[in-house]
């Protein structure tokens, strides 16, 4: 009996020294879908090892309105406690400000700041109703966790900014803490009401575990940028093109491997779809180019249509001021000098692919005007450089003629 009772002591006194475990999810720069996974990851190593807490520390000027619905989602919906934490150093705007507000327990340091959700990026008419949505989304979060609702709205309504003593003052967040330790001897103790359970908190002696990007997370976060999915769209748009004006390369299935990439990503970002209608009509102007002697005219119309279906293709509301000054530019050029660039190359493959070449026409000596390996290489007729293959090894200085044609590839035998 005794030595039954010293092993539940002993027992007792090991469980009073644990450590509590929190599972700490950095967020910095912009909320995409790689932030998504990132915090999944974090949240199923949370309910897996039975986390005290989850603590999720921002850093962030914005990002993808779908993106950080699918975050607050997961911290409404957790069961685990959730602290969201803006330390020295960072600040929270726009995405980052409702991702705050959504936390079981929301801190700050002194220094920081939070709010700014306005929309940004849209017309007059889709902006009034964004900010509606938003300000009525933000509000809902705080009616949740009992924050002001009509400080809150007007993060989004009027582009409020509050400092971190300023929030914590008008009870927008809950707790002022200069570091982690600080933040964690606060809260210790705390009650908090998750999913309709009162949970206390027992963050003495705390061990934090923290999350690391996955090789997925990277992916994805790459793949939801929407500079990335332009050009994705685009590339994939003009391999198309060229690959079907130019069979026997392969470019067509580069093409569709980009065209599915970017699927992903405007399946993840707000896109226009009037923006996309017209890269597409711009896609299609090249094409018939290529097969009506218009001498240019449809082309330069597709780098019309191609730029300015560019320009309006991303329509995020969330993501902050800056990005759409550089990505207004950026998208602009990179679309007008790839859209000319690949217009001028397509056009001149086709003039190529006209040219008549004879069968038994004699092309010349090899190693003068031809590189070929291995029974594959490219051949100049009349100036213009053609695919070409031959069944037989072929020397320098042999005299090879034209046997067949297909598309642009040329089958040439040696002359005997």
């Amino acid at each position: 009996m005794r030595r039954t009772l010293t092993v539940i002591l002993i027992l007792l006194f090991a469980i009073s020294q644990a450590k509590a475990l929190i599972v700490e999810i950095d967020i910095k720069g912009e909320i995409n879908q790689g932030t998504v996974e990132l915090v999944k990851q974090g949240f199923d190593l949370a309910e897996r090892e039975k986390a005290q807490a989850v603590l999720i520390v921002l850093d962030t000027p914005g990002g993808l309105l779908s993106s950080t619905k699918e975050i607050v989602s997961m911290i409404m919906n957790s069961e685990v406690p959730v602290i969201t934490y803006v330390p020295k150093g960072a600040f929270s705007a726009s995405a980052g400000t409702i991702i705050l507000l959504a936390g079981h327990i929301s801190a700050m340091a002194n220094g920081t700041c939070l709010g700014s959700a306005t929309p940004v990026g849209l017309s007059e008419e889709e902006k009034n109703k964004t900010i509606n949505y938003v300000a009525s989304y933000l509000e809902s979060i705080a009616e949740a966790r009992g924050k002001p609702k009509e400080i809150v709205r007007k993060f989004v309504t009027e582009g409020l900014s509050l400092t971190a003593r300023e929030a914590y003052e008008k009870g927008v967040i809950d707790v002022l803490a200069d570091s982690r330790e600080e933040l964690f001897e606060k809260v210790n103790g705390w009650k908090v009401n998750v999913n309709g359970k009162v949970i206390k908190l027992h963050l003495k002696g705390e061990r934090i575990v923290k999350v690391s990007n996955s090789l997925k997370s990277e992916i994805e976060g790459l793949l939801s940028n929407p500079i990335v999915v332009f050009l994705l769209l685009l590339v994939g748009i003009y391999a198309l093109i060229i690959g079907f004006s130019t069979p026997g390369i392969g470019l067509e299935v580069f093409g569709i491997v980009c065209l599915i990439l970017a699927l992903f990503g405007l399946h993840a970002i707000n896109f226009d779809y009037l923006g996309l209608v017209l890269i597409i009509i711009g896609a299609i102007l090249l094409f018939l180019e290529l097969f009506t002697p218009t001498h240019g005219i449809l082309a330069v119309a597709s780098i019309v249509f191609i730029v300015i279906g560019s320009v309006m293709l991303v329509k995020e509301p969330l993501m902050p001021k800056d990005f759409y000054r550089s990505f207004l530019y950026l998208v602009a050029g990179m679309s007008l000098g790839m859209a000319s660039f690949m217009s001028y190359a397509v056009i001149k493959i086709f003039q190529t692919r006209k040219m008549k070449v004879r069968v038994g026409e004699v092309v010349g000596e090899v190693g003068e005007i031809i590189e070929f390996s291995n029974g594959n290489g490219f051949v100049k007729v009349r100036g213009e450089i053609w695919r070409c293959k031959s069944d037989e090894e072929l020397k320098k200085g042999d005299e090879v003629f034209i046997v067949r044609r297909e598309g642009l590839t040329l089958w040439v035998k040696r002359k005997s």
